[in-house]
């Protein structure tokens, strides 16, 4: 009788797969949490009729889309939603008019925020940093999107024509300033070229004669050729 044959070898356990990096499930996290949200608040907002689910024996896997502004169409991730949280798909991106990016200098300077507008004021805008392609040795560059910069402008001032008059204010102060600064620098001119003749005439002055004159019998006269004097005197 054959011997018994020994245990069979065990298979071998399947590799795990090689889990994901922190920031990929962050960021899976993330459009997760934003997607639910808006499916949340679309349900709020047109509830559907209540119907009795038949059961399926598994899980159902669903997938939560944002709607574009712009299109209509539903879309799970674009470049505007990730940096600006604007629901609008790249296919509708405007990147050199209506999704324009601006710097956070001109938006101060255009649009006349101030920092606490851009970052304290809620919703704190969203931007994304760059490097200065002029001048590699500066800081990096704050990007912000010029719809947001916008209206938040509108919020501050209230209307478009009283950003528009506050610039026209700021105009005018700096026109204000320039003068007086050029009315200063005349005086200062001034003032030296006064002090500049007044040093010359404090210099004593040596007469420079020319050739004398016979007045008549023995008196004689010379002039200064420099200033006009004349020097009269008598020979004997």
């Amino acid at each position: 009788m054959a011997a018994a044959d020994g245990p069979s070898p065990e298979p071998a356990a399947s590799e795990q797969p090689a889990e994901l990096p922190a920031s990929v499930r962050a960021s899976i996290e993330r459009k997760r949490q934003r997607a639910l949200m808006l499916r949340q608040a679309r349900l709020a907002a047109r509830p559907y009729p209540a119907t009795a689910a038949a059961a399926t024996g598994g899980p159902v896997m669903e997938f939560d889309y944002t709607i574009c502004e712009e299109c209509g169409k539903e879309f799970m991730d674009s470049y505007l939603m990730n940096h600006f949280d604007l629901a609008t798909c790249d296919n509708c991106r405007d990147a050199d008019d209506k999704h324009k990016l601006i710097t956070k200098t001109e938006a101060k300077e255009e649009y006349l925020l101030k920092d606490c507008d851009l970052e304290k004021r809620e919703p704190a805008l969203k931007f994304i940093v760059k490097k200065n392609p002029h001048h590699s040795q500066w800081g990096d560059m704050k990007l912000y999107l010029k719809l947001q910069i916008v209206k938040r402008s509108l919020e501050v001032w209230g209307s478009q024509e009283a950003l528009e008059e506050a610039k026209e204010v700021r105009r005018e102060n700096r026109e204000k300033m320039k003068q007086k600064k050029f009315d200063k620098k005349v005086k200062e001119l001034r003032r030296a070229v006064r002090s500049s003749l007044w040093k010359r005439e404090t210099i004593a002055h040596q007469h420079e004669y020319g050739p004398e004159e016979n007045l008549e019998d023995d008196m004689y006269r010379k002039t200064c050729t420099m200033c006009g004097h004349e020097l009269t005197y008598e020979k004997m």
